[in-house]
């Protein structure tokens, strides 16, 4: 019996592990991250939240990622269509009349890029949802395109070592 508890105890240690994102901190991702906006960004990491800058790249973008958790039924309303990216987008409009939603593929995670003009500039952010885990990539540059550009590359350079499989 007590052999049987032990393994048990094994599993759900294991399945703990296998809830959410592979990745908990973002120190080991600077370079990588850095990596993705050019050579001549500067970085500023900590285990949950990684600030970029690069003013000689295209559009002089910022961006900031951040990890945290969201455990309100989002994510599952998402996966279930109880919520769809129409009504995201509907919300996000009524934010901000520019806004525009487009789905970001994530593996295994539910994401999404919002992007929307300000000011004299415009911002892009993606958000990444698996099991409670949260991640936003939030870019501000001077135009949309460049802001929406920061954010996929750096996406697409970073997620699949985040999210995992």
């Amino acid at each position: 019996m007590r052999c049987v508890v032990v393994i048990l105890c094994c599993f759900w240690s294991q399945a703990a592990f296998a809830l959410g994102f592979t990745v908990h901190d973002l120190t080991p991702l600077t370079e990588e991250a850095r990596a993705a906006l050019g050579k001549d960004a500067t970085a500023q990491a900590q285990p949950f939240q990684l600030m970029l800058t690069c003013p000689a790249c295209d559009g002089a973008p910022t961006v900031a990622l951040q990890l945290g958790r969201l455990t309100d039924g989002t994510e599952g309303r998402i996966r279930s269509g109880k919520t769809t990216m129409a009504a995201l987008e509907t919300m996000c409009l009524q934010r901000n009349p520019d806004c525009r939603l487009t789905t970001l593929p994530a593996g295994p995670a539910v994401a999404w890029i919002t992007s929307y003009a300000f000011g004299t500039g415009a911002g892009a952010t993606a958000i990444v949802l698996r099991d409670g885990d949260l991640l936003t990539i939030d870019a501000r540059s001077i135009d949309r395109g460049a802001a929406e550009d920061t954010v996929l590359r750096v996406a697409q350079k970073l997620l699949p070592r985040i999210v995992g499989r």
